[in-house]
């Protein structure tokens, strides 16, 4: 098994799929998604081969140790890594789901045209900014959870929202696990992660999180973006957020759990970041009941500032709700453990999917994907960076077939934060935006400035890689207009 500081070798594939050998403790291969330039930039710039590696020696995995396109260096996974596990033999693993659990995007389409919304441009996004708060320990004032009004959020998830005035119920149909995944256990959480989230429900956050408007620029299948409602110069809202300090907090606790449960269960872990337990243990079910409670926190604070965004619309705008129609279009998960069916050697399997900064993409005619989508497939939603571009697609069969239903997540960070801030030093990167057509808003510059477009891989590339491997499929592009940072 090679050391950390010893890249693993890689053998080609295909134009989009790159092997690495089972070799040492490995129990399977890994598969990496990307194409030449951008796995020479992978093993360049960081070590998340290593990780992939890594993640083929844990107990139980079932297939390969998957990396998608958008692969790059996180805490035990690879941000972008994905891997299924055998429900008997396989782990859990916190480091295979993420500190913030179910970091998720959601996509809403509208009525509107790009005319008739550019000229009061400015004014909306103040009225986002102002409705939603955002950056590092952003909290509501208008919204206090009391300890009772959390549990319900923990274990109903968004419908709780809903059931409050925030939001539609058709909502629920476009949701992934209709925005509630069942058996979570509010119990098992610590005082400190429930204080922690209390206060931050219905905030953006900061980091990479965004409320994005943008308009639909160029259409790559038409029957596809019908049934999703996605029109030519159409204006779209994207909200991509998660699970707060709730999340953070529920990672970092059962992290410490994971590691005295690897010694306990004799589990031999290539990184201490892997910590895991067998999923029947105690040690593991209780993560997935605590992994629950994030991801339903998530959902339910992805569907507040839904409601949020909807006011800001019609507050800025002085329409009503039917003349602008944000209608949801789906969300997704990104940082999650699901128990989902596949075939393997012909036989139906239950198994424990990790994804981390991965999408679900399953296809046509899953049982598990909304009525209305049930021709097309479950759609994917891969934002950019701020600057450039963000992307609808389609899960496939071919997903189904070879990565357990997934595909890439987002465009992938090149550069560390602080390398984004060494680059964009003396510049003026919201003038810069303005300039490109782009409003931003954010309540501090720094943020800003770690998210330059040059700190991530160009997504349109990293989109064309799953496009083209087979693993999604592309429906249409949409460009910003004007972005709320967190």
């Amino acid at each position: 098994m090679p050391e950390a500081t010893e890249k693993p070798k890689v053998q080609k594939v295909d134009d989009y799929r790159w092997r690495i050998p089972r070799q040492g403790k490995m129990r399977t291969d890994g598969l990496v998604y990307a194409d030449q330039k951008m796995l020479e930039d992978i093993m360049e710039k960081d070590m998340s081969l290593v990780q992939v590696a890594n993640v083929a020696c844990l107990p139980g995995i079932v297939g390969y140790s998957l990396a998608m396109p958008d692969i790059h260096w996180g805490y035990g996974f690879p941000i972008g890594g994905v891997a299924a596990f055998d429900l008997k033999e396989g782990v859990i693993s916190p480091g295979g789901v993420g500190y913030d659990i179910n970091c998720g995007v959601r996509l809403m389409r509208s009525n509107l045209k790009k005319n008739e919304v550019q000229p009061q441009m400015r004014k909306l996004i103040e009225t986002i900014f102002h409705n939603i708060p955002s950056g590092v320990g952003s909290r509501r004032k208008d919204l206090k959870l009391s300890p009772s009004d959390e549990l319900q959020v923990l274990t109903k998830g968004a419908a709780w929202a809903i059931e409050q005035g925030y939001g539609l119920p058709q909502d629920l149909d476009h949701i992934e696990d209709r925005g509630c995944i069942a058996g979570a256990n509010p119990e098992l959480l610590s005082k400190k992660a429930l204080e922690r989230g209390r206060p931050e429900i219905g905030t953006l956050g900061s980091g990479n999180h965004f409320v994005e408007i943008a308009s639909v620029t160029e259409i790559f299948d038409q029957q596809a973006a019908s049934i999703l409602g996605l029109e030519p110069d159409s204006i779209t809202v994207m909200i991509h957020s998660g699970s707060r300090g709730l999340g953070h907090q529920i990672c970092e606790d059962n992290l410490e759990i994971m590691l005295d449960a690897a010694k306990k269960y004799g589990i031999e872990l290539p990184d201490p970041q892997l910590a895991c337990a067998p999923i029947q243990s105690k040690e593991g079910q209780n993560y997935l009941s605590a992994m629950a409670c994030a991801a339903n926190f998530a959902f339910t604070n992805r569907q507040l500032m839904t409601h949020w965004v909807r006011q800001s619309f019609q507050q800025a705008l002085g329409l009503k709700p039917e003349e602008i129609g944000l209608e949801l279009v789906y969300d997704v998960c990104h940082n999650i453990a699901k128990i989902e069916e596949f075939t393997i050697n012909g036989q139906r399997r239950k198994l424990c999917v990790h994804r981390k900064g991965a999408t679900r993409a399953f296809p046509a005619h899953h049982p598990l994907i909304p009525k209305d989508y049930q021709s097309i497939g479950q759609p994917v939603l891969i934002p950019g960076d701020m600057g450039r571009y963000s992307f609808v697609l389609l899960g496939t069969e071919k997903a189904m077939a070879e990565t357990f239903a997934s595909t890439c997540h987002g465009a992938g960070r090149l550069m560390s934060r602080h390398q984004a801030v060494k680059v964009a030093k003396g510049r003026a990167i919201v003038r810069e935006m303005e300039d490109r057509g782009i409003l931003v808003r954010a309540p501090g510059k720094h943020t800003v400035v770690e998210e330059i477009s040059e700190a991530y891989k160009d997504v349109a590339d990293v989109v064309r890689v799953a496009h083209e491997a087979g693993i999604s499929r592309k429906v249409a592009k949409l460009t910003p207009l004007a972005v709320l940072k967190g």
